[in-house]
């Protein structure tokens, strides 16, 4: 009997959503005209921007990557011993999909065939990842999702037909607001039967110049990530940005527990904005907020698990202990 291709073992949905070029005007409308200006992250992951992202977690400074590595490495045998052999396997933000090979290889190892969903922004980074692990594993199968993760969660309760890992790693959680991660946590649960677990990979608390240099790394990348956002506008919105005008800069608000990362105009200038009609006027050394990456301790997470009405059923640290992975679980009464 002849093995399915890869691309019979695939299917790509696209989730319903509003133009996405429209709703990417209107949000750069809003940040460029608010006192103080910012861009919205969820901009970053054009395709160059997926693969500038990909190029920092190489990066000797940022050290999450490499610690969750670690952690899926010492016990994915452990998370994965407790599904059954019909277990789907979905991911939020799957991007290259890298680190989810461990996981991937586990359950294969397990159980012979797998199903895997990842879901992620970007549609051509979905495809080529998701066609690589296809070639790579013979016996996955994979029903890949092209949208936001609020659009996706949509789909994924139409695939819930047994157990479910659903991961979200990389510290993603991360960059929402604590009150917004809690409730994008609920929402999770609400798609979620006894059986599953939601995995997600916490960034822990930690010294101000580890966390700086992570996000600030001396070969650059991370900079050019920040900048890719007006090179989207540029190309996307007919934006005049001169990137050599804007500078990076990355800051841990400790109070807070968040790292703040900004581009700063290094003179006064002005740029302007063909599709939108708009003319943005900078100061020099004028500040726009571009992302928070929320950092959490112990007691914080047990906080966050709790008010999304999950439990935590297991955590793992690396051998630092800087990164944690947190297996939570519905609340059964």
């Amino acid at each position: 009997m002849t093995m399915p291709t890869s691309r019979e073992r695939f299917t790509l949905i696209a989730a319903e959503a509003e133009d996405h070029l429209a709703e990417f005007a209107r949000d750069v409308k809003a940040g460029l005209t608010a006192q103080p200006k910012s861009l919205s992250c969820r901009y970053f992951y054009d395709r160059k921007g997926s693969l500038l992202f990909e190029a920092i977690c190489q990066v000797p400074e940022y050290y999450l990557t490499r610690a969750e590595r670690e952690i899926l490495l010492t016990h994915a045998t452990e998370i994965t011993s407790r599904f059954s052999t019909r277990t789907t396997l979905v991911e939020l933000g799957s991007g290259s999909a890298a680190k989810t090979r461990i996981l991937i290889e586990a359950f294969l190892r397990r159980h012979g065939t797998l199903r895997y969903v990842p879901v992620d922004i970007s549609h051509t980074m979905l495809k080529e990842s998701s066609l690589a692990l296809l070639e790579q594993y013979p016996h996955l199968k994979i029903v890949a999702i092209a949208s936001e993760y609020h659009d996706g969660l949509h789909q994924l309760q139409a695939l819930a037909d047994g157990p479910r890992l659903i991961l979200w790693l990389g510290s993603n959680v991360g960059n929402f607001e604590r009150a917004e991660a809690a409730d994008f946590l609920r929402r999770v649960r609400e798609t979620m039967s006894p059986s599953d677990r939601l995995l997600v990979g916490i960034d822990l608390r930690k010294d101000r110049g580890v966390l700086e240099k992570a996000y600030d790394d001396a070969s650059g990348v991370t900079a050019q990530f920040n900048l890719n956002i007006l090179a989207r506008i540029n190309r996307e919105l007919g934006g005049h940005f001169d990137l050599q005008a804007f500078r990076h800069r990355a800051v841990y608000n400790e109070e807070i527990g968040r790292i703040e990362m900004y581009l700063d105009s290094t003179r006064a200038q002005r740029a302007s904005i063909e599709r939108l009609g708009l003319e943005v006027s900078f100061a020099a050394g004028e500040t726009m907020h571009t992302e928070n990456s929320y950092k959490y301790s112990f007691a914080e997470i047990e906080t966050l698990a709790a008010a999304g009405g999950l439990r935590m059923e297991g955590q793992w640290l690396d051998s630092e202990r800087r990164f944690s992975e947190n297996s939570l679980a519905l609340v059964v009464s």
